[in-house]
């Protein structure tokens, strides 16, 4: 099957693409394109997936760079490929210490880089994936923000990092792409109270559900957070990851199917 990518005009002419599950070798639970090497998939096919997705940014495997992601605001720099790991920090810690790709991929959740020939890549499966560029600078970067990060700012940083790559925030334009939307987004009193506790205003992005349960507006946050944050342009690719099953894997519709794993979409962009 073909692969089904979808892109968005405000990033061109940079090659990107919010890969969807449609055209990769895994089968099962994971059918198509599943991108995850933490997931139970087996892990040649996986390899096998992001190869394809490789082959349509017409770069080598080891140039599709990503990190660990642990929910974090956390940021690296990118200067190499994984064969030539230069994985840093965006402000190189005092040791001097540096973080390399591969099996010790740095624990983070967004990436950043001015190096062209790289493809900078995240994964989702109802959080957002947010792809970032400065064309006129020559910066870009990636960030996976489910809410938690979102929360505590690794959109921000991820601007904050590309500032000191030479881009301007005036200059940036940033697409979430497929997440989880309002409707199929339900929560408890206590995740509101979470948001409630960093700004009351925040409760505008949640609309009241059954009983005590509310609906939270994930991509809208994305986007109240990225232009707040001064982004110069900001949108989302309005799909949603739960309501289709087809095109997306989705953590939340797994859970409630009762199935034991669930397949990640990946997310990139290039210089």
């Amino acid at each position: 099957m073909t692969l089904l990518i979808l892109t968005a005009d405000a990033l061109a002419p940079l090659r990107h693409g919010f890969f969807t599950r449609r055209g990769g070798a895994s089968s099962g639970i994971f059918a198509g394109l599943n991108c995850g090497a933490g997931s139970s998939d087996q892990s040649d096919v996986v390899r096998i997936n992001r190869a394809r997705v490789a082959e349509a940014m017409h770069l080598a495997l080891p140039a599709l760079v990503s990190v660990h992601q642990v929910h974090s605001a956390d940021v690296v720099t990118v200067s190499g490929p994984a064969t030539s790991p230069r994985l840093l920090p965006p402000e190189p810690p005092a040791n001097g210490a540096s973080a390399t790709i591969g099996a010790a991929r740095p624990r983070a959740d967004a990436l950043v880089t001015a190096t062209p020939g790289l493809a900078l890549s995240v994964l989702s499966a109802d959080c957002q994936p947010v792809l970032f560029a400065d064309t006129t600078a020559g910066v870009i970067g990636a960030a996976h923000a489910g809410w938690r990060g979102a929360l505590d700012g690794v959109l921000e940083a991820t601007l904050d990092a590309m500032e000191r790559l030479g881009a301007r925030r005036a200059d940036t334009t940033a697409v979430i792409g497929p997440c989880i939307s309002q409707l199929a987004y339900e929560v408890g009193p206590e995740f509101m109270e979470t948001f409630l506790a960093e700004d009351p205003g925040l409760s505008r992005f949640f609309a009241q559900g059954i009983g005590d349960r509310y609906q939270f507006d994930l991509p809208g946050f994305g986007l109240y957070r990225l232009r707040s944050a001064g982004v110069g342009h900001a949108e989302w690719t309005r799909h949603c990851t739960y309501s289709d099953a087809d095109s997306f894997y989705s953590y939340r519709r797994s859970v409630h199917e009762g199935q034991a794993d669930y397949g990640r979409l990946i997310s990139t962009i290039r210089l």
